[in-house]
């Protein structure tokens, strides 16, 4: 399928991870539950940048599960193709990066930002950034076992009095880490209050590595305003792009779809979860992003209700495609 926009509108990329030239520098975050194999597809599409998988753990024990097999399909199309893996033991998570390689990785994101607690608890995600020391010696297992960059998301800090993000990307980068992610928020803070984006500016004087802004930025107002305080390589789109999808394509400079793309973007993206997942669980799946997109075109809770509680796939895409002929755009062939 074409693009959503047209690829002419793109602004030049001034952003690239070791030989890849990216061809936005707005990238799309990797979220549990969220970013799986339809949704990357659906933003490149919308013209991100760069898409990252879900967090992959680096357990060997659960690299055949259905949920790592399923967080690591390669989808067809995105180059290059990045996999987030997470962990907290050096050997595991160099073992886990080649595995991810020889199944078609092209570059390798480690995690030291999520702040969930069955995460932290099992001291990975943004509970390493107390240990920077297992942090550099994670990062350096990493590169030294893969030929593809290694890169890096993280948050500022264990909490708002540790900003240890400075320190810990000198670090990092001495590891030899092909870009970082900073996420504006604390461990302690998960997603509450607002991004923070100093830290990142302060990052971005330190290394000379990429340094890519992340958290809160959910319009391309939002881009511009960050891309001056921080001077970022790039920004990193997490929830703004969760029923906004062209958000990204937008913030890349290219233009605004009208109403009637969007509808078309919705639709596609409900094929692709039915043809991922199956119409059984795929019909469960879309509710969330159903929920998101029908709340970002402004209808009440009684409407989003009846569409989302569709008890099969057929039922939920004829409910939708109902709304787009209800509010005025012209029928069009599914």
């Amino acid at each position: 399928m074409d693009p959503f926009f047209s690829t002419s509108d793109s602004v030049p990329t001034t952003l690239s991870i070791g030989p890849y030239e990216l061809r936005s520098r707005i990238l799309l975050a990797p979220m549990a539950g969220l970013t799986d194999a339809p949704f990357r597809q659906i933003a490149w599409e919308c013209g991100a940048g760069y898409v990252v998988s879900e967090m992959v753990s680096a357990k060997p024990q659960l690299w055949n599960s259905a949920k790592s097999r399923s967080r690591r399909v390669v989808v067809e199309g995105i180059d290059p193709v990045a996999v987030q893996i997470a962990g907290s033991d050096p050997v595991q998570m160099a073992q886990a990066a080649q595995r991810h390689v020889a199944d078609g990785a092209q570059i390798i994101d480690i995690n030291f930002g999520c702040p969930a607690k069955k995460v932290c608890r099992k001291l990975a995600g943004s509970a390493l950034l107390s240990d920077p020391g297992l942090v550099e010696d994670i990062v350096s297992a990493v590169v030294a076992s893969v030929p593809v960059p290694v890169t890096v998301k993280m948050r500022t800090g264990p909490d708002r009095i540790n900003s240890v993000a400075p320190h810990i990307a000198r670090r990092i980068e001495a590891a030899g880490a092909a870009s970082i992610v900073i996420h504006g928020r604390s461990r302690a803070c998960r997603f509450n209050g607002s991004a923070d984006h100093r830290c990142t500016a302060q990052v971005r004087q330190l290394v000379n590595i990429p340094v890519i802004a992340n958290g809160d930025i959910v319009s391309v107002a939002d881009a511009e305003q960050v891309l001056r305080e921080t001077d970022a390589s790039g920004l990193m789109i997490g929830r703004g792009a969760i029923g906004a999808p062209w958000m990204l394509g937008e913030m890349a400079g290219r233009l605004a779809p009208g109403r009637d793309v969007r509808w078309r973007i919705v639709l596609r993206h409900l094929d692709l979860i039915y043809a991922f997942y199956g119409s059984e669980q795929g019909v469960r799946i879309s509710r969330k992003h159903l929920l998101a997109y029908l709340t970002g075109f402004g209808f009440d809770r009684a409407v989003i209700r009846h569409v989302i509680t569709a008890v099969s796939a057929e039922q939920q895409r004829d409910a939708v495609v109902r709304l787009r002929n209800q509010t005025g755009v012209a029928a069009q062939a599914a």
